[in-house]
């Protein structure tokens, strides 16, 4: 353990300072696809009975008008982070007439291209705007890519930590800027140490053939319908899934919050010749992508975290970070549990609570780029072989074996799940560390070998039993209706959705043309 992490954690645990730990916030959201009885995506609208789209906090799209997404509120004890998203899944369930919620991140049996249905979000100025900039994420990446789906956990300090922590390393920046600089401090350390969350969680070994549309690949049949590779964890994080000619060269930089904001604002100002070739618009003048810029806006860069802050009606990712500082992490690179009816739970938040602080308090020195180019390959590394017995990464320019460094991290996780257990009371955190330890020490019990080894048992594709799991996660679901009261609120919140959404769209607005020019200009306009 660093001298810096040995006194930031006696801090933290001191009698006064023990309670700044139930005061982080935690967050979810949970993508999954709508499917059919058969397990093929669903073409059907997004249900109205789930609400607006555009409007509702909890229940939107993604890309697709089939990739539901679920979001929580940010609350300070995972354990209602997650009994808040289980309301949900329950509440969309009862909704759903004779489709299903796809239990894991890759896709089953996708219909052509071009008939992948792209999210729709009505009339309004903004609905639209959301609806062009996915008709460029197809013309850019394809619709199949954007049909993967994920989890993104979002984690906050307890805003009483910082000053601490500020005094004690007798740090003289604005606290503003002394926050700001730990939130990229603890990113710099997830991207050391995010490849053991790969191989903990990592639950995508496999994939329905059909994905790869004819593209040249390396995996290995399982059976007609199904491709995998034997020591894989997740081929979702892999090069099979976002691809990006366009973003290979984009690389933020995380070693301070103003070349990181810099570089995402070059990309959305920077044409780039092929997007250009296509143009905005067609010959009948329909938009075809909002700009020609290597990417259209903030969120289509691609990352496994991101720093973040909450933004204002109208404002910028960009500008709510240069203007406010770093307010929260969203982590990123999380697959969907398939064996989990929401796809992940809490004793994985509560590992997760554990590694995130540990990136928080650990020495982050600044990545150089042998320290980044080395910490993205054992990153890839480990998506695509991490369970290979005797697998190698790199340390500090050395080979280490992957099982001992997994073990040296849980050890060094151990003295924050002790002080979290002490904060909360019980011993749920060192149990969820211990569950971990478990696999490190038997690969066999990772979501990504207990998946192949059941393909193999059962000898049901990939999508059979993807669609198998769906359907039991239903059934669970369905079992435990919510009570007549969280059903009535539910109800009423989609309804208030949709009356917002036609609110918005019966507003004077005006010319689209213009209202796209104008979000453009908001994120050129930004003095650097």
């Amino acid at each position: 353990m660093s001298d810096l992490l040995s006194r930031r954690l006696a801090l933290l645990g001191d009698a006064a300072h023990l309670s700044l730990l139930t005061q982080c916030l935690h967050g979810i959201e949970r993508e999954t696809l709508r499917v059919t009885e058969q397990g093929e995506l669903a073409q059907t609208g997004h249900p109205a009975a789930l609400g607006s789209a555009l409007t509702h906090a909890q229940i939107t799209t993604d890309y697709s008008e089939a990739l539901l997404e679920f979001i929580t509120p940010a609350e300070p004890d995972p354990a209602d982070t997650l009994a808040e998203l289980e309301r949900i899944h329950r509440f969309a369930a009862s909704q759903l007439d004779g489709e299903y919620l796809w239990s894991p991140s890759m896709p089953g049996l996708l219909p052509d291209e071009a008939d992948i249905p792209i999210a729709r979000y009505g009339s309004s100025n903004i609905g639209r705007l959301k609806y062009v900039y996915r008709q460029g994420l197809a013309l850019r990446y394809g619709k199949t890519m954007q049909c993967i789906a994920g989890i993104h956990y979002n984690f906050s300090l307890a805003e009483g930590l910082w000053p601490l922590l500020q005094q004690l390393d007798g740090d003289t920046q604005s606290a503003r800027d002394y926050q700001s600089a730990s939130y990229i401090a603890l990113i710099r350390n997830f991207r050391r140490y995010s490849w053991l969350l790969m191989y903990l969680f990592g639950a995508s070994p496999a994939l329905d053939a059909s994905f790869l549309r004819g593209r040249p690949h390396q995996l290995q049949p399982l059976d007609a319908d199904t491709l995998h590779l034997p020591y894989a964890t997740s081929l979702r994080m892999s090069d099979l899934g976002y691809q990006s000619s366009a973003q290979s060269g984009l690389t933020p930089c995380y070693n301070d919050l103003a070349s990181y904001t810099e570089s995402l604002r070059a990309a959305v100002a920077t044409p780039y010749p092929a997007y250009a070739e296509i143009g905005t618009k067609d010959a009948n003048g329909e938009w075809l992508q909002l700009n020609t810029n290597i990417i259209q806006i903030e969120n289509e860069y691609y990352s496994s975290i991101r720093p973040k802050r909450v933004t204002y009606s109208g404002e910028r990712p960009i500008q709510a970070l240069m203007s406010r500082g770093v307010q929260y992490v969203e982590v990123r690179c999380l697959d969907i549990n398939p064996y989990l009816p929401m796809g992940i739970d809490l004793d994985q938040a509560r590992f997760l609570d554990a590694f995130i602080l540990f990136c928080a308090l650990q020495d982050s020195p600044l990545l150089a780029s042998g320290v980044c180019r080395a910490s993205t390959e054992n990153f890839l590394k480990t998506v695509k072989e991490g369970r290979r017995p005797g697998l190698h990464l790199q340390r500090d320019g050395e080979q280490v074996e992957l099982r001992t460094w997994a073990g040296e991290l849980l050890d060094a996780f151990a003295p924050i799940a002790a002080l979290l257990d002490r904060a909360y009371g019980g011993d749920a955190y060192q149990t969820a560390l211990h569950l971990q330890r478990r696999k490190v020490e038997d690969p066999a019990l990772t979501p990504s070998a207990r998946v192949l080894a059941e393909l193999k048992d059962t000898g049901e594709s990939f999508r059979e039993f993807a669609l198998r799991q769906s359907k039991a996660h239903a059934a669970t679901f369905r079992a435990q209706p919510l009570s007549a009261t969280e059903q009535a609120q539910f109800e009423a919140a989609a309804r208030q959705s949709l009356a917002e959404q036609a609110e918005l769209e019966r507003a004077p607005a005006g010319d689209f043309d213009t209202f796209v020019a104008a979000y453009q200009a908001s994120i050129l306009g930004i003095s650097v």
